[in-house]
């Protein structure tokens, strides 16, 4: 790659853990041209645990979209492991920008960055970590190193500490970004529509069996009924300060949208459905407004209200006819868009839509796709999709729509809801 101009500022990384160790150096600036990937070659580390480690850090920085992994072929990766020191002509033949390399030490992970053009060791950082048999702990702070690195390398902070919410089996799942560590978190029931708290520990969902809102606390392992009875309530989501419940509820024809603090109390109506159903909510990230799906126009449609329930607004433009349908908004993290998932030409296709000039732009176009959740990046959405068949959790890169598989198996994962920036 030919090195022209800058990143910017020099970039500060902030401390993911608590349990660092230290930081000896803070702060790298890497050049590359402008509207490319600057290439990253990830060398072998010594140790137990090495090749894991790599092996996900290659994987994390793949999947942020940010960077171009530059993979070694298995002689180059021999030789490059056999070296007391970066070979700087190699790296440089092969395009790289800057080299990385993990190396377990007696209490953690040792992380040094390269940088290729100046043939210099730009950052080291040391990180505590559990051992390697206690494999999720171990592979969390992997994680945490590699975002990390992502902030480094590119100014913007990775998504790879972050986990998805979902549901499979009468369940409610977690799983890592990268797909591993698939883990249930509630017995078998009829949990649905998880959505996490603002910090990520906790996390609440509605049950039909009997019909409520429950809110369960990751930390504690705990769970309890916030609201229920008569009727069906659905789709909860937490307000951003984490305080309070945004849910559906109804009992005869349509549903509204109801507020309940957690210290308890019950619910306050917000919507005026009139007899439509209104559900879905999804804060916008200041807080201050709430997209919403309504049938109040005969048919479903995206809207947005004042979190007090006040000023409702149509989002979508109207359309009529037995197709015209758009539903489940997710507000996007830095809040220009709205996702959703509309009808078309008989199926279900991502959409999103400006906030700043209602411009829609589809995201998707094979196979049924909907239910979107936006990462904490603003970059990448996860959905349902069946373009394999049996419909399972997808991630969609939106600034170059690449694609790839989360979740697998033969029975089918919906309903996904994405973690914010995880600590624990």
């Amino acid at each position: 790659m030919t090195i022209r101009r800058a990143l910017g500022a020099l970039l500060c990384i902030a401390a993911p853990l608590a349990a660092q160790d230290t930081t000896k150096g803070v702060r790298i600036g890497l050049a590359y041209d402008p509207g490319s990937r600057p290439g990253i070659v990830v060398l072998p580390g010594k140790g137990v645990g090495a090749d894991s480690a790599r092996a996900i850090v290659q994987r994390d920085l793949d999947f942020g979209d940010r960077v171009n992994v530059i993979v070694l072929d298995a002689a180059a990766a021999t030789d490059a492991s056999r070296a007391a020191s970066p070979s700087w002509p190699v790296l440089s033949r092969l395009g790289a920008a800057a080299a990385v390399q993990v190396t377990p030490t007696v209490t953690g992970l040792h992380l040094a960055i390269y940088d290729v053009a100046k043939q210099t060791t730009a950052l080291v950082r040391d990180y505590a970590a559990p051992p390697l048999a206690q494999a999720r702990g171990w592979r969390a702070v992997v994680h945490a190193l590699s975002d990390d690195l992502e902030e480094a390398l590119t100014g913007t902070r990775g998504i790879a500490r972050t986990r998805v919410l979902f549901e499979r089996g009468k369940r409610i799942w977690t799983i890592d970004s990268d797909g591993a560590e698939v883990t249930a978190v509630t017995d078998v029931g009829t949990p649905q529509s998880a959505a996490w708290n603002p910090t990520g520990t906790m996390i609440t969902y509605n049950t039909y069996l009997p019909a409520g809102i429950v809110v369960h606390d990751l930390v504690a392992g705990r769970s309890r009924m916030l609201v229920g009875g008569s009727g069906v309530f659905i789709s909860p989501v937490f307000t951003p300060d984490g305080g309070s419940v945004v849910y559906s509820h109804g009992v005869e024809d349509g549903t509204d949208l109801y507020l309940a603090s957690l210290a308890g109390g019950g619910g306050r109506r917000l919507s005026v459905g009139r007899g439509s159903d209104n559900v879905s909510p999804s804060f916008s990230p200041d807080g201050r407004r709430i997209a919403f799906m309504s049938a109040r126009a005969g048919h479903p449609e995206i809207y947005t209200m004042d979190a007090d329930g006040t000023n409702p607004d149509l989002l979508t433009p109207l359309e009529f006819g037995e197709n015209a349908h758009r539903a489940s908004p997710d507000w996007s993290p830095d809040g220009r868009y709205v996702a959703f998932h509309s009808s078309m030409a008989g199926t279900f296709q991502l959409m999103t839509i400006s906030l700043r000039d209602r411009g829609l732009k589809q995201l998707t176009s094979d196979g049924r796709n909907e239910d979107p959740s936006w990462a904490p990046d603003g970059r990448h959405i996860t959905f349902t999709s069946n373009r394999t068949g049996v419909k399972q959790l997808w991630v969609l890169d939106i600034e170059t729509g690449r694609s790839r598989q989360l979740t697998h198996g033969s029975q089918p994962a919906r309903n996904a809801a994405w973690s914010p920036r995880l600590s624990s």
